[in-house]
């Protein structure tokens, strides 16, 4: 097994189609109108983007687990692991990557 753990809180893990470039664009679309920049939040340190990105963070998660066989990530056809980030401008991200199991003989 693999644990996929992303050390953030506005940003975010998934797993989606990764062929079309037309479904990351949608999938941002939606999360934006999920949570959006223009309502009234409170948290704005880090200016307007700061709690939408909490808040798509929370909705998403951080983490992911993955099954191996093989040697290989199990993934389906379609399957891409998505770093999605949540703030307009690019921040640094630390990920944590934990494998499990047993080795082969």
């Amino acid at each position: 097994m693999c644990n996929i753990f992303l050390q953030h809180t506005s940003a975010s893990l998934c797993l989606n189609e990764n062929v079309c470039r037309e479904v990351r664009e949608d999938l941002t679309m939606a999360l934006d109108h999920v949570a959006p920049e223009s309502l009234p939040y409170r948290h704005t340190d880090e200016g307007p983007d700061d709690m939408p990105g909490h808040a798509k963070s929370a909705i998403m998660g951080v983490s992911l687990d993955i099954p191996i066989s093989d040697g290989r990530l199990a993934l389906g056809t379609w399957q891409g692991i998505y770093l999605c980030e949540h703030r307009t401008y690019q921040h640094r991200r630390t990920v944590v990557i934990t494998m499990q199991g047993e080795k082969k003989k």
